[in-house]
């Protein structure tokens, strides 16, 4: 009864520790790559727009102009 007790305590081990690989490979570190890429494209050009731009320039210059 205690060998199998063992026997199957070892196998649960293995079990977990092979389910504890839960790391991401190399092609998901180069799809994430991609995406974060694509989204700080997309979030370049909407900063760099003619609305977005001139309202962050006058946050800026509205926060410089603050008397102390």
């Amino acid at each position: 009864m205690k060998k199998k007790l063992v026997e199957w305590l070892g196998r649960r081990v293995r079990q977990c520790r092979a389910a504890a690989d839960a790391g991401m490979s190399t092609a998901e570190y180069a799809v994430g790559t991609i995406a974060a890429c694509g989204f700080a494209a997309v979030l370049y050009k909407i900063v760099t727009s003619g609305p977005v731009r001139s309202a962050l320039t006058g946050v800026i210059v509205k926060a410089l102009h603050v008397p102390f």
